[in-house]
């Protein structure tokens, strides 16, 4: 993400920036709330005078629209976040329109924000400058390729083969398949973390040593005990992604909820469901606050969660917001989409 333009005061004002991956639109997707005002240049289909002999619909022309937003959507298959609203400003006032905001995209965003949407801006800007890594994972016969994005790790392809015992051919067309898919994934990145259990990445890391040199370059091993989106989940807990990009969303994710169930499996420093979290913060207690992304967002939409977590700021405790989109913040939902990790332990 790249910002654009920052006109603030006393946290109320404009921030204009360009959209430039995926990762930048999921974050668009927890930083824009209904009634913001949103500007961005739009195709929109301008009536006038026309040929009454000659019907057609008018042609549609590019113009920058302001809009009072009312419903985001975020279509991560399509590379695309849909912003709805009303016109404020340009042609057509008090008319509908849905704003397509795709990578490339500038935008610019007026309203009063909030700490975590400012951090979370600050954050993408910084990723953006991180090594772009994938995650392959492999075992006998099965193989599984992940973007590692910041929302989580997107499985981008996957493959199977059923290999019997002593078909060397049959191995080295599995190989030599997973190597090209492969190729095509890592084109853009900086780094491959090839993981799985036993010495099959092994073979596999000497074969394309052997066939595909440049991209071997890129390879980096790690030992995990399943393969799939476990597997990608061991790599993350293992930092290897974080030994990489030096600090990854979610590798500090994967980390912070393993702290979370380990305190709370013995009773500890911790506590879940947003009953016991905000009676550890009225004791000063709270020093990481964990919450998901979908929690936030709803809990924003009937103002009541904005008041504690600025008492949470102003005791010292840190916040981290959780991306549904992969396990960690899968687990911190089923806690009730919030949890805390504290100084000290409460007694129930």
């Amino acid at each position: 993400m790249k910002v654009l333009k920052k006109e603030l005061r006393f946290g109320e004002g404009e921030i204009s920036l360009m959209a430039e991956s995926l990762d930048d639109l999921w974050h668009l997707k927890y930083i824009l709330e209904p009634k913001d005002t949103v500007y961005a240049f739009t195709k929109r289909r301008i009536e006038g005078a026309t040929d009454k002999l000659r019907p057609e619909k008018a042609d549609k022309k590019t113009v920058r629209l302001g809009i009072q937003v009312e419903k985001i959507e975020f279509h991560k298959f399509s590379n695309r976040l849909r912003v709805h609203g009303t016109i404020i400003d340009g042609i057509d006032a008090g008319a509908y329109h849905t704003l397509n905001i795709e990578e490339g995209t500038d935008i610019s965003i007026i309203k009063r924000w909030k700490n975590d949407q400012l951090e979370r801006i600050k954050e993408a800007e910084i990723a953006a400058r991180r090594p772009k890594v994938i995650i392959a994972t492999i075992e006998e016969g099965e193989a599984c390729i992940g973007v590692v994005r910041q929302f989580g790790v997107e499985e981008s392809s996957s493959l199977r083969q059923s290999l019997g015992k002593g078909e060397g051919n049959r191995r080295n067309e599995f190989f030599g398949e997973l190597a090209s898919q492969l190729k095509w994934a890592a084109e853009k990145v900086d780094a491959v973390i090839l993981a799985g259990p036993g010495f099959t990445k092994e073979d596999f890391l000497d074969f394309i040593r052997t066939r595909e040199p440049e991209l071997s370059k890129k390879v980096v091993l790690e030992d995990t005990s399943s393969i799939g989106v476990s597997g990608f989940q061991e790599v993350l807990r293992r930092g290897a992604v974080d030994r990489i990009m030096q600090e990854s969303r979610i590798g500090r994710e994967a980390k912070l909820i393993e702290e979370l169930m380990k305190e709370i499996s013995i009773a500890g420093k911790a506590a879940y469901g947003m009953a016991d979290v905000r009676n550890a913060q009225s004791l000063g207690a709270i020093e990481t606050l964990l919450i998901t992304d979908e929690l936030l967002r709803t809990e924003r939409e009937s103002d009541s969660i904005d008041d504690f977590l600025k008492n949470v700021e102003r005791s010292q405790g840190r916040i981290v917001v959780f991306s549904t989109e992969f396990e960690p913040g899968n687990k911190l939902e089923s806690l009730g989409g919030i949890a805390a990790l504290l100084r000290f332990r409460i007694s129930s």
